[in-house]
């Protein structure tokens, strides 16, 4: 059996990704979805504190361990395999990360309550990259897909950010160097990882190692898992 990883967002928590684990059990995934400090520690106490569970959940499987995130959970699985690569890596899907940073957290990283809330790793997620960050990061020389949303709940926000974005990451920061594949879809930053489609194109990457782009269903591009598939309100 094969198990995945599951690593949520800045201010969010593992049952965020409750409907995304779902599908992947049902799959026959074993699963490890993780609450971490996010907003408590930078993005290098955050893989380094995820090493022990990881690795004994990887310990336990008879196949590959593959990761699937949301948003910063996609840096702390890059600073994670960077650091601490498994020797049974498979796939990695990230749903909406900022790989490239966020004109957002440009604008707000110095702002006080924009640093007291997000704390460390929210400071880290700038457009500008220090030397020191990108080298935690890492090269991707995995099999990676990322998926991007061109929808926003944020107006504001979504008028200072490059378009098409998703109101808290442009698609074009979506994007880094050594990825295998990339898809849009019509979803929405905060409910990326409930959209059905988004779900269904993560599964077939995690199986074929890249995305379904010649059958994309648009009656499912943009609709979300019932609530009933999950355990707990998103944060």
């Amino acid at each position: 059996m094969d198990g995945v990883v599951l690593l949520h967002g800045i201010a969010r928590h593992a049952r965020s990704l409750a409907g995304l684990e779902h599908g992947l059990r049902s799959a026959g995934y074993a699963t490890l979805n993780l609450d971490y400090p996010a907003r408590r520690a930078d993005l290098q106490q955050i893989a380094a504190g995820l090493y022990q569970p990881i690795a004994r959940f990887a310990d336990g499987l008879e196949g590959r361990l593959h990761f699937v995130t949301h948003s910063m959970g996609g840096l702390v699985a890059r600073a994670y395999i960077a650091q601490h690569r498994p020797q049974v890596l498979g796939h990695v899907v990230m749903l909406a990360p900022p790989n490239e940073g966020s004109e957002i957290a440009d604008l707000l990283h110095r702002n006080p309550l924009y640093r007291a809330f997000f704390g460390p790793a929210g400071a880290e997620l700038t457009t500008t990259r220090q030397d020191g960050l990108r080298q935690l990061l890492g090269e991707v020389d995995y099999p990676l897909g990322v998926i991007a949303g061109d929808r926003s709940l944020y107006p504001l926000s979504s008028l200072l950010l490059p378009r098409p974005n998703d109101g808290r990451v442009s698609v074009a920061r979506t994007q880094v160097a050594g990825m295998s594949d990339h898809l849009t879809l019509h979803a929405t930053h905060p409910l990326i990882m409930r959209n059905r489609e988004a779900v269904r194109q993560a599964l077939h990457f995690l199986e074929h190692g890249r995305f379904d782009k010649g059958c994309v269903d648009p009656t499912e591009a943009s609709a979300a898992i019932p609530p009933s598939s999950t355990t707990g309100a998103d944060r």
